[in-house]
């Protein structure tokens, strides 16, 4: 049963996504950028460059690979960089790609070393160089490949290597949302979930959401269910407070993990500085977790700062928690 959920959620979260260029709000100068590169690209008949998007989790990278590929009218094949553990699944993926497919490889700093040497002249030259046998009886086997653009993805992009960096044709940092943008994301998916939204609803759930789209859709689902619920066809913000609310959602949209780290910078380190290995431990999340989840949205709420001591808590983050700041250690 949690298993059709779960898939009834991911169709749900495809369905929201945006099939066109006109529905994709936000990311404005990214996509005048894309529009260049796919353009000049058609017109001398090959496909376009490998791209590169970085950002934090959820601000459109994959679906920014679909619209590519819809452009361009060719198939997209969709990995991540775990699910490639031996080179074997990479010449796989690589000679069933058609001419001109683009190939969209998620959380590209987790591939493997050894098989990013081998993607080198797969995107260089578009030939797969393969090690057949052991010992004196190996020997080298080239296959082509077909021409094909490759789409990474990351939240960590120092996490890559130089040579893999260089190999892509451009590189887009995707931001944050204008709250405005959030808005009409909402509200273009409302309509989508076949429920109406107040405008007074709807700026309460884009207040928060993190400026981010994926955000901003499973805060309405809930806020949806919770309608539904009570029987109305309309979200008001009245429905739209309590559901968040139940969420623990507050009105900046930090979440229980995010306050607990706040809260452990400020009471367990005296607002800091505090280590990631040390905040890590503290609050029993993966570092992973503080650095692509947690931190980002943290830092651009201006609640935390991150110095080469490590993370503090600014005056912002004891006014929301409601603690008397004491000022910045050492210094007051």
């Amino acid at each position: 049963m949690a298993q059709d959920l779960s898939r009834a959620d991911q169709t749900l979260d495809s369905t929201l996504r945006p099939g066109k260029w006109a529905e994709y709000v936000g990311q404005e100068k990214i996509k005048k950028n894309l529009r260049i590169i796919i353009d000049a690209a058609r017109a001398r008949n090959e496909p376009p460059d490998h791209l590169m998007f970085y950002g934090s989790a959820g601000l459109g990278k994959t679906t920014l690979a679909h619209l590519i590929a819809k452009e361009i009218g060719v198939n997209i094949r969709i990995t991540s960089g775990p699910a490639l553990e031996k080179v074997g699944d990479l010449a796989a993926i690589l000679t069933n790609l058609g001419e001109g497919d683009v190939l969209f490889l998620d959380e590209i700093h987790r591939i493997n070393k050894l098989i990013e040497e081998y993607l080198y002249p797969a995107l260089e030259d578009f030939k797969l160089n393969l090690v057949v046998g052991k010992g004196p009886m190996a020997r080298t086997m080239t296959l082509n490949l077909p021409r094909f653009t490759l789409i990474g993805a990351t939240t960590r992009l120092a996490l890559l290597s130089s040579p893999l960096r260089h190999r892509f044709g451009a590189t887009f940092q995707l931001n944050f949302y204008e709250i405005e943008d959030i808005e009409k994301i909402i509200k273009r998916s409302s309509a989508i979930l076949g429920i109406g939204i107040e405008p007074a609803a709807l700026k309460i759930v884009a207040q928060r959401s993190r400026f981010t789209p994926r955000i901003a859709n499973r805060l309405l689902k809930r806020v949806r269910d919770f309608a539904q619920v009570e029987g109305k066809s309309v979200i008001t913000a009245d429905i739209a407070k309590q559901a968040l609310a139940f969420l623990e959602v507050d009105e900046i949209g930090l979440e229980p993990s995010d306050r607990k780290i706040l809260g452990a910078i400020i009471e367990k380190f005296q607002g800091g500085p505090v280590g990631l290995q040390a905040l890590a431990a503290a609050t029993s999340e993966e570092q992973d977790s503080i650095l692509d989840i947690y931190e980002p949205y943290l830092l651009q709420a201006g609640l935390i700062e991150r110095t080469s001591r490590g993370r503090m808590a600014t005056e912002s983050a004891y006014q929301h928690l409601g603690v008397k700041y004491k000022g910045v250690r050492g210094l007051l």
